[in-house]
């Protein structure tokens, strides 16, 4: 959406944060804080003081909200424009000898797992031995206690 196709009634209902977005989303690059709240600012027609008074809130307002993302040196962007490409490699692109060492590498684990025994704890077993101090203890029932 172009920030120039939104009226001034629409953009006076609009949260800081959603002008920030259109803005950084229009100019395609990425911002400073000042600089994008100045814009935003500038977009509703605010007071040069408002820049000041309201930052720590608008830096606050973009570090909670996951559509937006800190980069080094104080530049904030759109999330959407540094998400991670994830790779899936596909069994059928990959060459014979690809296969079988894949193969290899899963039999490998698998023989290793059946080696130990990964669900049980030794150290449960000295838990019960050690002496936890309750031995003496006593339980009264509040009920016996009112009826005597």
């Amino acid at each position: 959406m172009n920030l120039k196709d939104i009226t001034k009634e629409e953009l006076e209902t609009m949260g800081y944060d959603e002008i920030a977005y259109l803005v950084l989303e229009n100019n395609k690059k990425k911002m400073k804080l000042y600089d994008l709240f100045k814009k935003v600012c500038s977009v509703l027609e605010l007071p040069e003081s408002t820049v000041e008074e309201r930052i720590s809130d608008f830096f606050e307002l973009l570090s909670t909200n996951k559509k937006f993302v800190l980069l080094p040196n104080g530049f904030w962007d759109l999330a959407t424009n540094h998400l991670q490409d994830i790779i899936v490699e596909d069994d059928e692109e990959l060459t014979s000898e690809e296969l079988e060492e894949n193969e290899n590498e899963d039999e490998i684990m698998d023989n290793s797992l059946e080696d130990e025994d990964i669900f049980y704890d030794s150290d449960l077993d000295d838990a019960d031995e050690e002496d936890d101090g309750l031995q003496d203890l006593v339980v009264i029932d509040d009920e016996e206690n009112l009826q005597e």
